[in-house]
């Protein structure tokens, strides 16, 4: 078909099935609203299971006025094609069928049903908007940003992400605070963590953070003694070690004290709290303060 308006048609996997007993399926004609990719993937799924013939799946995106529709299925009427289409405008979507009706063509709603069914389950309306599943892809991007940075700015292992974090946990070793981060970046927040030693001085990145960013996290010592014992047992290493004495998790944790005192950051005590209730009160944090303009 060529250009139309700026919008092109295309052949969009063309597929070539076999021929078994003769069996000739032709030409299905993908008609979209928006781009088009779950149709072609559904058409794709429904030719899959059969073995005969041969196949052409045709996609035609942004499909929007009725003179480009009507074009379409001029086309696919010439080959006797089947029309999948995925349109949500009203109007598109009837002027489609009636067209088809009129030229014997097969045409199978992809969306309609599913969205009747939604209606009348939930009592709810559809927005009637081309392209919606583009912007939850959107969100399901910025969550897969937000696991890179997770991973790449976890325990401090590149102190500049600290500046560009939606949030930074900071803590002694050993407070959750990766598997926080993890479960924040599932949530679309950007965090990174920092580990509290007393030898190690605090970076600049840290201290020119403005406080609502910052979420300190602490724990009982003696729960963080049994922790660490444990987590030189996994490591495999025998006898006595200054990071899991009570002396060192003493010391370390009034210096984590200090560290958020001067902070001036909300402190959450992790002490037998699961993973997802300790980022349920961080959320809790973020959200009210972005309600607060924060």
């Amino acid at each position: 078909m060529g250009n139309r308006a700026g919008v092109h048609f295309y052949l969009a996997s063309g597929l070539r099935l076999p021929s078994k007993g003769g069996v000739t399926i032709g030409v299905i004609y993908v008609i979209s609203d928006s781009l088009g990719e779950t149709a072609e993937y559904v058409a794709r799924a429904a030719a899959s299971q059969f073995d005969g013939g041969g196949l052409d799946i045709r996609r035609v995106p942004y499909v929007t006025d009725l003179d480009h529709l009507e074009e379409v299925v001029n086309e696919a009427a010439q080959e006797q094609g089947i029309i999948a289409f995925t349109l949500v405008l009203p109007d598109l979507k009837k002027k489609l069928l009636e067209l088809a009706a009129a030229r014997g063509l097969e045409a199978v709603d992809l969306l309609g049903p599913l969205m009747d069914a939604i209606t009348r389950v939930t009592g709810g309306r559809p927005r009637l908007e081309p392209g919606l599943i583009r912007r939850t892809d959107e969100d399901y991007f910025r969550k897969m940003e937000a696991i890179d940075f997770a991973v790449k700015y976890d325990n401090g292992k590149d102190i500049r992400g600290l500046s560009h974090a939606d949030l930074v946990l900071i803590g002694v070793s050993r407070t959750s605070k990766t598997p926080v981060c993890m479960y924040l970046a599932h949530k679309r927040l950007r965090a990174a963590n920092l580990a509290l030693v007393p030898e190690v001085p605090l970076p600049g990145e840290l201290l020119n953070l403005p406080p609502e960013k910052i979420i300190g996290l602490t724990i009982d010592a003696g729960l963080l003694y049994q922790i660490r014992q444990e987590r030189l047992k996994t490591l495999g290493l025998p006898g006595p070690a200054g990071y899991a004495t009570r002396e060192r998790i003493e010391e370390e944790l009034a210096y984590a004290r200090r560290v958020m005192d001067q902070l001036g950051c909300p402190v959450i005590d992790v002490t037998n709290k699961a993973v997802e209730e300790t980022a349920g009160k961080i959320l809790q944090i973020y959200y009210r303060r972005e309600r607060n303009g924060k």
